[in-house]
């Protein structure tokens, strides 16, 4: 995979990176959004940050703090802003494809930022929604 390919992380992955208790998952987490970080790939949307927001204040009891200053940092990525026909589109991509309306939100996010790869363990590993195909990260290949 060439290194400048545009990488869209979910938010399960990002909260992973930063959660104390997930163990394997938070290491691979970690070592994931560093590659992302040094390749200059990375990608994330509006959506993302918020449900980071209240998954990292909440599940992994991280200070609000802490947590706004992470968002600043990712906000050097590549952050897609959802408007009214992302909306739309995610509403087609759900009936599409039969999955939920937010990770249909999600793929198109990946789609309109370019990228070739979405992380994320939500959806399954392998499959190509909208011309972004799906990583899983915490399942082993090769």
């Amino acid at each position: 995979m060439p290194a400048s390919e545009f990488q869209f992380l979910d938010t399960n992955i990002l909260i992973y990176a930063y959660d104390s208790q997930a163990d394997t998952k938070a290491e691979r987490s970690q070592q994931l959004l560093e590659e992302l970080w040094l390749s200059k790939c990375g990608c994330i949307s509006i959506q993302v940050l918020q449900e980071f927001y209240a998954g990292a204040t909440g599940k992994t009891h991280l200070d609000s703090k802490v947590v706004t200053d992470i968002i600043a940092e990712l906000s050097a990525w590549k952050v897609h802003s959802p408007v009214v026909k992302d909306v739309l589109r995610a509403v087609e991509i759900q009936q599409n494809y039969h999955i939920s309306f937010w990770d249909a939100l999600i793929v198109n996010s990946a789609s309109q930022s370019g990228c070739a790869i979405l992380w994320t363990e939500d959806l399954s590993d392998g499959q190509v929604y909208e011309g972004v195909r799906v990583q899983n990260p915490f399942i082993e290949t090769g």
